[in-house]
């Protein structure tokens, strides 16, 4: 194969490298998540956005919903456009329903035309427990909104895409492969199970020109560690923070990107040397 050197053009950046992408991105709901960061990062790129939220989950968690509504978080992703007047939907949807996936990616598509980015960012947590507290009803809630809808939206994300953008399917896991997650069984289980289907859907859609990785984010300061958990945690990070909702969202907005276009199948960990033993 001969040598091919790039244009020194084409080894400058974008100055808005998603502009005239559309990106759907779920579980936006509340200022203090990796979903509002994560859409403020798009926002700020250059794509047009339709966001997903639930507010009843947040009500019922110790940390609440935002204290602004759904609209301080709108408003918010607004605030980092790069383009005034790149669109802005959203929609409230509970994806325990089997059919609200489906939903979704359609209204997004009659939204805003088509979709070339997803970002599945929602996920149920709360209500878990370690082996011996288990029932099927909090196995099935979990695998119902953390596995089962994430990959329904991917299957209807494919089906409604004409592969000639350059699709990005983004999934979210956690630090389950990374150490024990024992007081989470249904979470970690649920999770897991995204992990382990990212390389066969990433192949699936190779094709269609859509590449699939899932990040994760290690332990993120969203507002749900008491103080004491807080502080524990914060001592195994080698710069003795807490990883911000924007430090997985940069990985992730770079995923959405042309200079991720040759990256497909992985699991990235972004904890920033998270040390899960003394």
């Amino acid at each position: 194969m001969p040598f091919v050197e790039l244009d020194p053009v084409q080894l400058r950046y974008e100055v808005l490298p998603l502009h005239g992408k559309v990106a759907l991105v779920t579980g936006v709901s509340r200022r203090a998540g990796i979903g509002y960061a994560t859409a403020r990062r798009l926002a700020a790129l250059g794509a047009t956005l339709f966001l997903h939220h639930y507010t009843p989950h947040d009500q019922d968690q110790p940390w609440g919903a935002d204290p602004g509504g759904p609209q301080a978080v709108i408003d918010g992703v607004a605030d980092a456009r790069a383009d005034d007047q790149a669109a802005i939907h959203h929609v409230e949807l509970d994806l325990t329903a089997p059919e609200a996936p489906e939903q979704l990616v359609h209204s997004a598509g009659a939204a805003v035309g088509h979709l070339d980015i997803l970002v599945c960012n929602h996920a149920r947590s709360g209500g878990d427990g370690p082996l011996g507290t288990l029932d099927a009803a909090m196995l099935d809630a979990h695998w119902a909104v953390n596995t089962r809808s994430t990959i329904l939206l991917a299957q209807a994300f494919a089906a409604q895409h004409d592969g000639r953008r350059g699709g990005r399917v983004i999934f979210m896991t956690s630090g389950q492969d990374l150490g024990p997650m024992r007081d989470a069984v249904a979470y970690a289980a649920s999770k897991g199970a995204l992990a382990s289907i990212t390389r066969t859907l990433a192949d699936h859609l190779a094709d269609q020109a859509i590449t699939v990785n899932t990040v994760n984010p290690g332990p993120v300061d969203t507002g749900y560690a008491p103080p004491e958990v807080h502080e524990a945690v914060r001592l195994r990070f080698p710069q003795q923070r807490w990883g911000t909702p924007d430090d997985p969202a940069r990985l992730i907005a770079w995923l959405a990107t042309d200079d991720a276009s040759w990256i497909t199948g992985q699991n990235i960990n972004t904890e920033g040397g998270f040390r899960r033993s003394d």
